[in-house]
């Protein structure tokens, strides 16, 4: 076992590869997966096509991968071979720099803030491989019983919005608004409903809100006068990939409402000055927030109570899935198998 697939990207925009590649080795501390799946983020994409840049080309990318432990190495006690693990985007922190010496836990924040983090597919090598090498402690356990295509997209797009839900942590009955059903939304509505709140799905998109209810959701609604006619929000997802759609949602928040951003759009953020201070808004920023909270959302999918929508291509086809995800035609997660 010294050679390995990968699907590699040599340059910006080029198409992804598979190329004979090393099986990485493994330090102390770490451990070797052998990857059974690893879904597309839009996050994926957006470094595909160089307009996020982390470390040069070629790159191999993926942080929503999850397969199996084959090798631990010299210290590893909390994992051992057989595990079932998962390999999320922030494996850990440097320790050394200046942000790291106020003791933050491992987040996504704290990764994005470290000197020198370890950032799966991001700064180092991610999951879109038959095998990688990661730190163990920046992996999590995955239920018993979760098929790896249901436990890949909760690796990023389950946890973002899980995370999002308990970080706002609306009152008992509160009325959830879900801003875009995509590879977020379809998601965030089901958590929504399986935490036990009012969900209203907000979507321009005629052939999403047959879905939309098929999801869960009580009331689906175009726009946010809408929604307001329809009762109103007490929270705002916003999954959309248009942050024009999150302030015309807006229009329906109740007040003290809360927004909580999670998606990530190219278009400017003009937050209504006027109706945030004299309605008490809150906008909340929210990205994963802790392991604990992707534990929490991977015994969800397993206990049946979220249904990840995937699309599975085998490795031979990563050039398709990632086109089909690139287009937004996925409904609505592009998961590789390897």
């Amino acid at each position: 076992m010294s050679q390995m697939k990968a699907a590699v990207i040599a340059a910006a925009n080029a198409p992804w590869a598979l190329e004979d590649r090393a099986v990485p080795e493994i330090g102390p501390n770490e451990v070797l997966v052998r990857i059974h799946a690893c879904g597309i983020c839009g996050t994926d994409v957006w470094m595909a096509d160089g307009t996020l840049s982390f470390h040069d080309f070629p790159l191999v990318l993926g942080h929503e991968g999850v397969g199996e432990v084959v090798a631990v190495g010299a210290g590893v006690t909390r994992r051992k071979v057989g595990d079932r693990v998962g390999i999320p985007m922030a494996q850990k922190v440097c320790g050394v720099c200046d942000f790291c010496h106020e003791e933050h836990p491992v987040s996504f924040v704290s990764g994005v803030n470290c000197a020198n983090p370890t950032l799966t597919g991001v700064t180092v090598d991610g999951a879109f491989a038959e095998y990688i090498a990661a730190d163990a402690a920046g992996t999590v356990l995955l239920p018993d019983g979760i098929p790896y295509e249901d436990a890949a997209p909760t690796l990023c797009a389950g946890y973002t919005v899980w995370a999002a839900l308990r970080k706002v942590d609306p009152k008992p009955g509160a009325r959830i608004a879900v801003v875009g059903i995509g590879g977020l939304g379809h998601l965030a509505i089901q958590y929504a409903k399986a935490a036990g709140y009012h969900v209203t799905a907000v979507t321009r998109t005629p052939d999403k809100q047959d879905l939309a209810r098929e999801l869960g959701a009580d009331t689906v609604v175009a726009d946010g006068a809408a929604l307001r006619a329809a009762g109103g929000a007490d929270v705002l997802m916003h999954t959309s990939s248009s942050h024009a759609a999150i302030v015309d949602a807006m229009n329906g928040l109740k007040p003290w409402g809360k927004v909580v951003l999670m998606g990530v759009a190219t278009d400017e953020l003009p937050l209504p000055a006027g109706p945030v201070a004299f309605q008490g808004y809150e906008v909340i920023g929210s990205a994963h927030n802790g392991m604990e909270y992707l534990v929490e959302a991977l015994d969800l999918v397993a206990r049946g109570a979220v249904k990840p929508m995937v699309n599975v291509f085998p490795k031979e086809r990563v050039g398709e899935a990632f086109e089909v995800a690139r287009s937004g035609k996925a409904r609505f997660k592009a998961v590789v198998t390897f």
